[in-house]
């Protein structure tokens, strides 16, 4: 039995070092197969932006930033020529409304507010108020697919309404790794995917619209690292997209700059 000890130890310390390989090696399986990648970018180009501009909405349309403004007494809809940041056509929202996300659907600019529950609708040319709709939820970011307007209410919810009777056909709940994905903020619908920023971080998320899952992130934390800030600045908010260019914009509230990015890393 003395002679067999050492035989026993060794055959034990193979089947320890085993065992240890098959965890390690199945730990990472795990982690790959539920890792949600974070996408690479570069900054291809900038464009003024008015630092006072508390974005809470930004679109890109025929060669025109189209902006939506937030704060009680100064909120308001904006037509804005990039190269410059001059504003061509600006609609101030009564005093009592603070303004949130925008998009554009057919020639009309549909505006949310936040806690006022009232949507605005306007002529994309003149600016005019066409009509007004009602919600019982706080407004916060909006994108359409092409079929459907998509609201986010700063919660892990994106309702999908009819652009036209402005009924709520469906609901998506926006997760990572099966935990929820909340104060989903401004959107954009790009390349069949919901890009979302995440109120109080640098991040966005890109999520798929039939599931709700975040496909991936977007983490801008160092976008501002070139640019001289001499004033108070608030989150990253706002994502427009160039579907006819490819091209990418996003900015913050109180940001000096609209930043143009190409997304290096696609999963």
């Amino acid at each position: 039995m003395t002679k067999d000890r050492p035989l026993v130890r060794k055959l034990l310390l193979i089947g320890l070092l085993l065992f240890l390989v098959l965890f390690f090696e199945s730990c990472l399986i795990y982690s790959d197969n539920n890792h949600t990648p974070v996408l690479q970018y570069e900054i291809i180009d900038d464009f003024p932006h008015d630092p006072k501009a508390f974005t809470q909405g930004l679109v890109w349309n025929e060669g025109f930033f189209y902006e939506g403004t937030g704060l009680y007494g100064q909120s308001s809809l904006r037509k804005i020529e990039p190269k410059t940041g001059i504003i061509l056509n600006q609609r101030n929202l009564p005093d009592n409304f603070f303004g949130e996300g925008i998009t554009i659907f057919k020639d009309r600019i549909y505006q949310l507010t936040w806690k006022e529950q009232t949507g605005f609708i306007y002529d994309i040319e003149t600016f005019q108020l066409l009509e007004t709709f009602s919600y019982d939820y706080e407004g916060w970011g909006i994108t359409h697919d092409g079929e459907y307007l998509i609201i986010s209410d700063g919660t892990h919810l994106l309702r999908f309404l009819d652009p036209f009777t402005l009924e709520e056909i469906k609901q998506i709940e926006v997760y990572e790794r099966q935990n929820n994905v909340d104060q989903i903020n401004e959107l954009e619908y790009i390349q069949g995917y919901i890009y979302a920023n995440i109120w109080q971080t640098d991040k966005i998320a890109i999520i798929e619209p039939e599931s709700g899952k975040v496909r991936s992130w977007l983490d801008l934390s160092s976008i501002l690292d070139t640019v001289d800030v001499n004033q108070k600045i608030d989150v990253l908010n706002g994502i427009a997209y160039d579907s006819e260019n490819s091209q990418l914009f996003v900015t913050g509230k109180l940001w000096p700059k609209i930043f143009k990015i190409r997304i290096i890393d696609r999963d």
